[in-house]
């Protein structure tokens, strides 16, 4: 596994994108230092995965155009073992110009890609659907969990589970607001062995259905509350590093919020690592897990 990870040129805060996402709150200080202490807390992140022997890709944005949230790349384009690069149609329209070039040209250079398949042109029809944010994939089952929202167009969902070879798994979820949960990989993670659910998140009709599904995958659930969904407890990612050793990352934030039963139970399944990301947290409304896109595609050869 490689994480593809983009190095922010303008992050800041995103006032197209917290038209649903109520994880983002505006900071007082100005963009650029902002954008100083995203880029510390993006260096430092970086250092400690690669402390672990994770092979992560970093690709520098560009200064123009402007992508406030190009630190989140894996809303947009997602990588596949059999060799599939998908692009995906964003609810914003300044996150579309995150599909720079610069990113397909470093992904190409290292990796073989043997299909493309793009659903931006659906952006025309205001239907979304925001990659790995959007769903929550257990790759080795081949199933796909999404809660409804905005950014989530159920048949959208449903046409990547068909060409992808997944089964569909979709549900309601709701913030304590009773508002929907803008993407699914705040609320649910979901690893080799187990998953970690905001179970009180789910509407009570769908509950026994993504309960089942984890069940019958043998997936160990580690439930975490609302509050802890809100320190993003629920948007941590299952790693693999160069020797196939595997770790939870999450930031230090969500692993302060995790109860000591809680830490107890997920590290009997693998080491848990965390980097306090709070700017980014803060003003992007997305944490550790959104700043990773795993890269599965076949290396080129020589």
């Amino acid at each position: 596994m490689t994480l593809l990870m983009i190095r922010p040129a303008h992050f800041g805060y995103n006032p197209q994108t917290a038209i649903n996402n109520a994880f983002q709150t505006r900071d007082a200080d100005d963009h650029s230092e902002i954008q100083r202490k995203a880029l510390n807390e993006f260096d430092a992140f970086v250092k400690m995965l690669r402390s672990h022997d994770v092979d992560v890709l970093v690709v520098q944005d560009t200064e123009s155009p402007h992508t406030p949230d190009s630190i989140f790349p894996n809303n947009w384009i997602s990588f596949h073992a059999d060799g599939s690069l998908v692009l995906y149609p964003m609810f914003a329209e300044n996150r579309r110009l995150e599909r720079k070039p610069s990113v397909h040209k470093a992904i190409e250079r290292h990796f073989r890609i043997r299909r493309t398949l793009d659903y931006t042109s659906y952006e025309a029809q205001g239907k979304f659907l925001e990659g790995t944010g959007s769903f929550v994939l257990d790759r080795v089952h081949q199933i796909a969990y999404a809660c409804r929202s905005p950014r989530t167009d159920e048949s959208l969902f449903q046409l990547f589970c068909k060409q992808m070879g997944y089964h569909p798994v979709i549900f309601d979820a709701f913030d304590e607001h009773g508002q929907p949960i803008y993407h699914t990989n705040v609320m649910m993670c979901v690893a080799d062995r187990y998953a970690v659910v905001t179970w009180d998140s789910i509407a009570d009709s769908d509950r026994p259905r993504v309960a089942r599904m984890l069940e019958n995958s043998g997936k160990t659930q580690v439930p975490i509350t609302m509050s802890q969904m809100q320190a993003f407890a629920g948007n941590m990612l299952q790693i693999e590093n160069k020797q196939g050793k595997r770790f939870l990352v999450m930031s230090t934030r969500a692993y302060r919020s995790l109860r000591p039963e809680q830490l107890e139970k997920l590290t009997k399944f693998n080491s848990l690592i965390h980097m306090p990301l709070d700017t980014i947290e803060r003003n992007g409304g997305g944490s550790a897990r959104c700043m990773m896109a795993e890269v599965y595609l076949p290396l080129n050869a020589g």
